[in-house]
């Protein structure tokens, strides 16, 4: 039993709380969908925007920390799920100025994904967009992608900062990363948090590294009390390893299900370990990023740099900060009473329905339907391709995506008479008609390639910026056994000159070598490497098919 109404109506009840007593204004989106800002803000008031969102269920992440000094808006998705694409070019809209924009992002896919389209989005619409990506967990030390936690809090604070100084947003986002880049977080709690209408699973013990959507830890641990639990932290986070010299920033999270009491006996025994001679600025107990309920703490650990010190020791009004303090002695007082204290959319056609003007040879447009249909008919092989590391539906996603496509072309509303208005529809069409991962993979690809040949680009220059922007977002680089290694290869060609077959044969020699690599990112990455030996990424099966039978089609 919990105080919530339904899981349904979760999220929505809470913003209304928060609208009827914080400083926030809700936007009005087309889409309905959440955006918060902060009460009476300007788009030409000179200052950079600072934007952060993700899953709610955090709180008071990300909403909270709304206010001067910290975030200009925030976009809560439903529970423990990043919030729509469309919503996030929203709140972009809404808040970027002339001086621009910096989007804050935790280092899970769907926040990846989402807001990076977004951005690429934005950036289309000629808005200056930079985003600083959050990884400062240190559960999982070998793995190439960890996730983002209360350590982005810190984020929010110095970026903010900066911003309402009025810097400029190449400088707040060189602070903004060089915090990210700095900190270090891990997490340990006694019992996982209970979803709405969900009593939780009992048979999950103590656990170190949890992450915040509610995944099991990285071990079981058994703690016998406060002292043994946070020791146990801070072996993780080697504490002497993060001190760069000049001391610490200690942020003492409560995940959700700590009592007050707890919470100031993990203070005490935080500041007691590590030492508060070391400590420059501590915060906490607070609850800054929760699991909904978990009962758990996490422990973020930060170098005390001059300029992150400067921004936390800033006043703000965002409604979820805690000032951060400089630990003290415990102070006495003597048996006197008498005395003292004393102390011990950049082109309007490609994102509408209108029709398209079509390419005078009217190859392009062939092309595209004949790999449509390529990828349609290709829906069993793709789905039994993906049974061995995810949930076997690689091939109707990109189905999915595919006869989107092939309706837009068959309805005249899809043209390469401009290509890059052509790129620009088609990754609209595969934002919303796609679906997974691989829908918003490709949509980023099509729509920085749409503003590299915008901008008078040719084909290789254009599938180069796609790829960049695939990696950057996505998190993965050629090696990794994703799509990118059919089409890195394939773009090398087409930039040496090679022909559309020889573009095809790289592209299909990529995919081959898909089965002896280990995953690295996306789902794949977390699943055991002998379920995938000897079966190639269906994702870049997808694209040497994709590059097969636009060659084919064009015959050169």
């Amino acid at each position: 039993m919990a105080f919530f109404n339904s899981r349904e109506t979760l999220v929505d009840d809470m913003l209304s709380a928060l609208l009827q007593t914080t400083r926030l204004e809700q936007l009005a989106t087309s889409e309905g969908t959440s955006v918060l800002v902060r009460a009476g803000h300007s788009r030409e008031d000179g200052q950079v925007a600072v934007i952060s969102g993700g899953g709610s269920g955090h709180e008071p992440a990300h909403a909270g920390f709304i206010g001067s000094g910290m975030l200009t808006a925030a976009v809560p998705g439903a529970l423990f799920s990043s919030p729509p694409v469309s919503a996030v070019l929203e709140a972009i809209r809404s808040v970027t100025g002339p001086a621009g924009c910096l989007l804050v992002i935790k280092n899970y896919t769907g926040d990846r994904l989402n807001f990076g389209l977004a951005a690429e989005q934005a950036r289309q619409e000629g808005l200056d967009v930079e985003t600083v990506l959050v990884a400062d967990d240190v559960a999982l030390p070998d793995i190439d992608q960890p996730r983002g936690l209360a350590g982005t809090v810190l984020v929010h604070k110095a970026a903010g900062h900066l911003a309402a100084s009025g810097a400029s947003l190449s400088e707040v986002a060189e602070l903004a990363r060089r915090t990210a880049e700095s900190l270090s977080t891990l997490g340990l709690a006694l019992r996982p948090a209970r979803l709405p209408g969900d009593e939780g699973d009992p048979s999950r013990g103590s656990e170190l590294g949890l992450g915040i959507h509610n995944e099991p830890g990285a071990d079981s641990v058994e703690v016998t009390g406060a002292a043994d639990a946070v020791a146990t932290v801070l072996d993780g986070l080697r504490p002497d390893d993060v001190d760069a010299g000049s001391g610490l920033v200690v942020l003492l999270n409560d995940l959700g299900g700590c009592s007050p009491q707890e919470g100031l006996v993990l203070a005490h025994e935080v500041m007691r370990q590590i030492g508060p001679q070391r400590i420059v600025r501590f915060i906490g107990p607070v609850r800054a990023m929760t699991s909904l309920d978990m009962h758990g703490f996490s422990v973020t650990l930060a170098p005390a740099d001059a300029r992150l010190v400067e921004a936390l020791d800033a006043a703000t009004d965002a409604p979820g900060w805690t000032a951060a303090v400089e630990p003290m002695p415990p102070r006495r007082r003597s048996g006197d009473a008498e005395r003292a204290w004393t102390s011990s959319e950049a082109d309007s056609e490609a994102g509408s329905g209108a029709p398209m003007r079509a390419s005078e040879d009217g190859r392009p447009e062939a092309a595209t339907a004949q790999a449509c249909r390529v990828l349609g008919e290709a829906q069993e092989h793709l789905d039994a391709l993906d049974r061995a590391t995810g949930d076997a539906d690689a091939g109707t996603t990109f189905r999915a995506g595919a006869m989107s496509v092939s309706t837009l072309l068959e309805d005249g509303h899809l043209g390469f008479a401009d290509p890059a208005a052509g790129m620009a529809r088609i990754a609209r069409t595969l934002e919303t008609g796609m679906g997974g991962s691989s829908g918003v993979l490709l949509a980023i690809l099509a729509t920085a390639s749409s503003r590299t040949l915008d901008d008078g680009a040719g084909w290789a220059e254009a599938l180069e910026a796609g790829i960049e922007a695939v990696s950057h977002h996505g998190g993965a680089v050629e090696g990794d056994r994703t799509m990118l290694d059919a089409l890195i290869p394939a773009q090398r060609v087409l930039a040496e000159g090679g022909t559309v077959q020889q573009v095809a044969e790289a592209a299909e020699e990529g995919a081959r070598r898909t089965a002896q690599l280990q995953a690295k990112a996306g789902r794949a990455a977390h699943v055991p490497d002998a379920a995938a030996r000897d079966t190639e990424d269906p994702g870049a099966v997808a694209v040497a098919m994709l590059f097969r039978a636009v060659s084919d089609s064009l015959g050169t």
